[in-house]
């Protein structure tokens, strides 16, 4: 497995250009299931995540190439309408293939899915969805089996907003004869991306970017071309590096409408932003302040920046909680922070961070996707050397996050690591 290393204390200068966006790439992939023809996903991230779902889509039948941040899709040759487990256990992704192949074929059976080893996420939403349109599901042996000769309209209210049954329920209600209504839908922008690709295949969608979505279904749609939005997680990530690093930095190729709720508490923090239509510049202060956080559904502040968050206040002038309410349990980095000194105290949902002067390096592992991308921060300015093990995980979300960094100043290297 590799691991970074990393020797903390360097000033960030420079600029960046953010990739396409993971989870928006994971949506548009499976979408491509609906109409048979060729695709081409436009600004589609190199990333671990992408390989699998090409996997997955290529053990269906669907052809899959990549020409540089450009995915060539062509699904004539569909043939089979199982998302096995081999593919499925690697990333909880794979589930947006459930909705697409009901809705088009008639018939689906996937594993229950795996990913992230944090926090249970149940897919009750995406099947209690799916019902409601008119499949018939059953659960055999740790596979999802659907079946429907036509799904048709629904009105579904989701009791808490999610972007995984939004998405499958949208590719599903697209087919489905009539008009189906969701309410208390996902607002991310990835969805909005999804929509946007939808409406480009025939699509009859109204309300893209609110909580009520309307889809009159139609008999088919056809391929359409699309290019996936900036990873707005990975410009958070990189802006939250320039603050933690004392940096002066440029991220551009992004959408800075899409992390309003971030900018506006870096901006808390005492950080100055000179924002523009595809560009955020951020020049850090010599003191970070303390500043709350509670994470909420878009356009609230991201569950996917807790971490890095927490990595922040770490070393405020200060103390200061932050409160995840989307996952209760998502603070396994926590312990791997206070070993490079951080002070952290855990109470429910609620981080307690009493900001410290200096963090000190040490060897760490990482659990999760953004748990590797809070303890990649913490070592980029703490004293002395800190290794980062298992950055596999880091490798399913974040593009060459190493490249970027070395190109702001960061002395940061990947190397072969050890096994564990």
């Amino acid at each position: 497995m590799d691991k970074f290393i990393i020797h903390g204390g360097k000033n960030l200068r420079g600029t960046v250009n953010i990739s396409g966006a993971k989870n928006a790439s994971l949506a548009l992939m499976p979408a491509t299931l609906l109409a048979s023809g060729k695709y081409e996903l436009a600004n589609t991230p190199v990333l671990r995540d992408v390989v699998t779902m090409s996997k997955l889509l290529q053990s269906m039948g669907v052809t899959v190439e990549r020409a540089e941040h450009t995915l060539h899709i062509n699904t004539f040759r569909v043939n089979k309408f199982e998302a096995p487990y081999e593919h499925v256990k690697k990333m909880r992704a794979s589930i947006y293939v459930l909705g697409p192949l009901v809705a088009r074929y008639g018939k689906a059976k996937v594993s229950l899915p795996g990913g992230c080893a944090w926090g249970p996420r149940p897919v009750n939403l995406h099947l209690e969805a799916l019902k409601e349109l008119g499949a018939k599901i059953e659960l055999d042996r740790g596979y999802i089996i659907a079946k429907a000769k036509r799904l048709k309209a629904a009105r579904i209210v989701f009791n808490i907003s999610s972007v995984g049954a939004t998405g499958n329920t949208l590719m599903a209600a697209v087919l489905a004869k009539g008009t189906t209504r969701i309410e208390n839908a996902a607002m991310e922008p990835e969805i909005t991306n999804l929509a946007e690709m939808l409406v480009s295949m025939g699509a009859k969608i109204d309300g893209i970017g609110t909580p009520t979505l309307e889809i009159e279904g139609v008999d088919a749609l056809h391929p359409a071309n699309i290019s996936t939005i900036p990873d707005r997680i990975e410009a958070g990530t990189i802006l939250v590096a320039g603050a933690m690093c004392h940096g002066k930095i440029r991220v551009e190729n992004c959408e800075p409408s899409h992390l309003s709720a971030l900018t506006a508490r870096l901006e808390d923090a005492g950080m100055k932003l000179t924002i523009g239509s595809s560009f955020i510049e951020l020049h850090a202060p010599k003191e970070i302040l303390p500043v709350d956080v509670a994470t909420a559904p878009y356009p609230g502040f991201p569950t996917d920046m807790q971490a890095q968050w927490i990595a922040l206040m770490a070393l405020a002038k200060g103390s200061s909680t932050v409160t995840d309410t989307i996952y209760f349990d998502r603070f396994k980095h926590v312990p791997e922070l206070i070993r490079l000194g951080a002070k952290i105290e855990l109470n429910e949902n609620a981080a307690i961070v009493k900001g410290v002067k200096k963090l000190i390096g040490a060897k760490v592992m990482s659990t999760d996707l953004r748990a590797s991308a809070a303890l990649i921060l913490a070592g980029l300015c703490a004293e002395g050397e800190t290794e980062v093990l298992r950055v596999y995980h880091l490798d399913r979300g974040y593009e060459a996050i190493e490249k970027k960094l070395q190109k702001l100043g960061a002395n940061i290297k990947r190397v072969a690591g050890e096994e564990f």
